[in-house]
């Protein structure tokens, strides 16, 4: 019993962590941003590129062996899904692009920002400590010149 004991004590602390947390909660914010995402890039990224020909990234291919015909199960010949592979770019793009300059750069701007803030609080604070040795040695070197100095007038 005191071994489930440690064992329950053990996941307690390890779900508490603040790193699981934090993690837990970027999961969830990350899969709603992926929607968020995947709707501009299908609802007005797609139609803008895909007014050129078809408003469907996705139906964009080339044929590399004939016939290309029909669709999903029932397409005949083999197609590159050149249409598929640009749309997921622009997706990972607008995602990075998103979480670079509306997370990443603020959060490395605050964290520089607290840093030389810790840094001045640190200077304007800067005490020089002397060690107890360091005293007596200069005590100890002051009377050496007072006893030197008092031995020449003699």
């Amino acid at each position: 019993m005191h071994g489930k004991a440690n064992i329950w004590s053990g996941f307690k602390s390890f779900l508490t962590r603040g790193n699981v947390v934090d993690l837990a909660v970027a999961v969830v914010v990350g899969a709603a941003f992926t929607n968020i995402v995947n709707s501009v890039v299908n609802g007005i990224i797609n139609p803008l590129v895909g007014s050129i020909g078809t408003k469907d990234l996705d139906s964009y291919s080339y044929c590399l062996k004939s016939p290309c015909t029909g669709g999903g199960n029932t397409a005949t010949g083999i197609r590159i899904m050149w249409g598929s592979v640009l749309g997921a770019t622009l997706t990972f793009v607008i995602t990075a692009a998103v979480v670079y300059f509306l997370m990443v750069l603020p959060m490395a701007k605050y964290l520089a920002r607290q840093e030389a803030r810790r840094k001045a609080k640190e200077g304007t604070h800067e005490v020089i400590e002397v060690t107890e040795l360091e005293v007596l040695k200069e005590i100890r070197d002051a009377l050496v010149a007072q006893r030197g100095s008092g031995h020449d007038r003699e």
